[in-house]
């Protein structure tokens, strides 16, 4: 296995990690500490959760370039780093709504968009083609990541200037993932040959 390759593989079991630290209430002094900064609190637990979050998302672009730049690209990563990002962002938004840090709706349709396109690229393969990403879909990635950071991070430092920085940027990413969506549907509505359904 090529080192772009495990690094993606490293990316999927930081997920259960994260999660252990993020959703786990283990009853011991140190797991229950919080960073408190004034009226800033973040626990300990969460604060390691989000390091391995942002940890696992910048690997997301280290493997595809090192891949690309030592042409160690594979069928196998093909398919296992479009499927770390998804199981990543998926895993954190349902924590996020399960502890009443991101509206259920924000999450559905953050997942939602993810399964919808995922199925017009295995269309587009059918069919002997190939969607690469779009800058839209770029974009979408960037905020979902700063976005679920924001969250994890408990606004940090926005908390101190009373912006709801990490609402108004979950908000947006849900947004931009919406319009990347459509994007990709309305420039590939050839590859929906609704004619030979």
């Amino acid at each position: 296995m090529n080192l772009p390759n495990r690094i993606t593989l490293a990316r999927i079991f930081m997920i259960p990690l994260m999660l252990v630290f993020l959703l786990v209430d283990i009853d011991t002094a140190w797991w229950s500490f919080a960073i408190e900064i004034g009226d800033y609190s973040l626990p300990l637990n969460q604060l390691i959760a989000a390091l391995i979050f942002i940890i696992a998302a910048s690997t997301d672009g280290i493997d595809g370039y090192i891949a690309r730049k030592h042409n160690l690209v594979t069928n196998l990563g093909k398919l296992l780093d479009p499927l770390a990002d998804k199981l990543l962002v998926a895993s954190v938004l349902i924590a996020l709504t399960a502890m009443g840090k991101c509206d259920a709706w924000i999450s559905i349709v953050i997942i939602a968009r993810e399964f919808a396109v995922t199925g017009l690229r295995e269309v587009a393969l059918l069919e002997g083609s190939v969607i690469a990403a779009s800058n839209w879909g770029k974009a979408k990635t960037i905020t979902q990541i700063v976005a679920i950071s924001a969250l994890l991070l408990n606004n940090f430092p926005f908390v101190w200037l009373n912006i709801p920085f990490d609402v108004i940027l979950i908000w947006l990413a849900a947004l931009i993932t919406i319009y990347s969506g459509i994007d990709y549907f309305v420039k590939n509505k050839s590859v929906l040959n609704f004619s030979k359904m």
